[in-house]
């Protein structure tokens, strides 16, 4: 069941924000590694319904996102 907590509407908005700005950032710049990470970001926030975990699971995408490009993906 879906609890609509502060905490919950407050993280899910931070990281659907930040995940539509990588979105629109990979499709402007055609890279897929942001726009696929943005997309996963926007996904979480729809789907994990509590904030600790949504806000795991985004950190550990922005993590994985970071490496990729270091790694020359």
């Amino acid at each position: 069941m879906l609890k609509l907590d502060a905490s919950f509407l407050f993280a899910s908005l931070i990281w659907g924000a930040i995940g539509t700005g990588f979105f629109i950032f990979g499709w402007k710049q055609k890279s897929s590694i942001p726009l696929a990470g943005g997309l996963l970001l926007v996904v979480l926030s729809y789907f994990i319904s509590s904030a600790v975990y949504m806000s795991a699971a985004c950190i550990l995408v922005l993590i994985v996102m970071y490496w990729m490009k270091k790694q020359g993906y």
